[in-house]
């Protein structure tokens, strides 16, 4: 049993940034259904213990548990929903790591979860329609549709095959995804579709932001990177100087690699991702991986 969870953290610790996010929902979800089995058995009330996990649509009470407004875009406790999920997360995630880094990535996911969290408080608390009623909300979706909206305006017109529709240029897809989230508030599932609007949203600034030369997840990738390296940085920084010629080798490839991404990615920019030779696609992947 040992040697079966280290070889699970051995396999995360070595997957990309987007099997990592997928990992971890995947993760959080069989510990729920585990918990929620073992409460069910014991005489429990499942909601009540999921409500640990989840965002509550009332301030006073998201105040006392304030931790919800990231754990809900981890977790997901029905079958369906995962499965929906995580592969608009793969699909669309292979796509953004074409010209965008697996920290952008990571940033976009955590900024669509807030985003959505919020503007879900909000409407809950501001329109007349939801006075007087008490949700909670879990998922992912709000992340995963800030992937999806920056992906498509960033490749518009990138061309995948769909079922029964064939070859579907990604800005129609974003399009629909947001016009049924929309269309949709008044049904069933408001406070996840109202959640699903914020994600996008923030997809969108990250997109136009981007454009104009501005990182909105640069602050956050900072912040995060402090968070991890902590003091071992200045030695690590240390141990790379006392390698001499090979540390200046290591600089080297690395500005060799991103003068070979930016010549590809101005080709992205002027004439679309279509337009790269399978030679340069393969490059784009291999450079990406090694630019973390």
């Amino acid at each position: 049993m040992a040697m079966s969870f280290d070889g699970i953290i051995a396999k995360f610790r070595a997957g990309t940034m987007l099997n990592k996010l997928i990992y971890v929902n995947i993760g959080v979800f069989v510990v729920l259904r585990v918990v929620a089995l073992l409460v069910l058995l014991c005489g429990g009330n499942v909601d009540v213990w999921l409500h640990y996990v989840e965002v509550p649509s009332h301030p006073s009470m998201l105040l006392c548990r304030p931790w919800t407004i990231i754990t809900y875009m981890f977790a997901q406790y029905d079958v369906l929903h995962i499965l929906f999920n995580m592969v608009w997360l793969y699909w669309f995630g292979k796509i953004f790591l074409y010209s965008e880094t697996p920290k952008q990535l990571f940033a976009l996911y955590i900024y669509g979860g807030i985003a959505g969290a919020l503007l879900y408080v909000g409407a809950y608390n501001l329109f007349p329609y939801f006075s007087g009623s008490m949700s909670w909300l879990i998922g992912s979706s709000a992340s995963v549709i800030a992937i999806v909206t920056a992906t498509a305006m960033r490749h518009p017109d990138y061309r995948v095959g769909l079922l029964f529709l064939g070859e579907v240029s990604l800005k129609w897809i974003a399009i629909v995804t947001v016009g049924i989230s929309l269309i949709s508030i008044p049904d069933g599932n408001a406070g996840g579709n109202i959640a699903h609007i914020g994600g996008a949203i923030v997809g969108a600034i990250y997109s136009v932001m981007l454009n104009r030369g501005v990182d909105v997840t640069r602050m956050f990738n900072k912040f995060v990177d402090r968070c991890v390296t902590g003091f071992s940085f200045k030695k690590s920084v240390r141990k790379q100087n006392e390698r001499g010629p090979y540390s200046r080798k290591n600089e080297y490839t690395q500005q060799n690699d991103r003068e070979i991404l930016d010549g590809i990615l101005d080709k992205i920019k002027k004439s679309g991702y279509t337009s790269l030779t399978a030679d340069e696609k393969k490059r784009l992947f291999d450079v990406s991986k090694r630019i973390k």
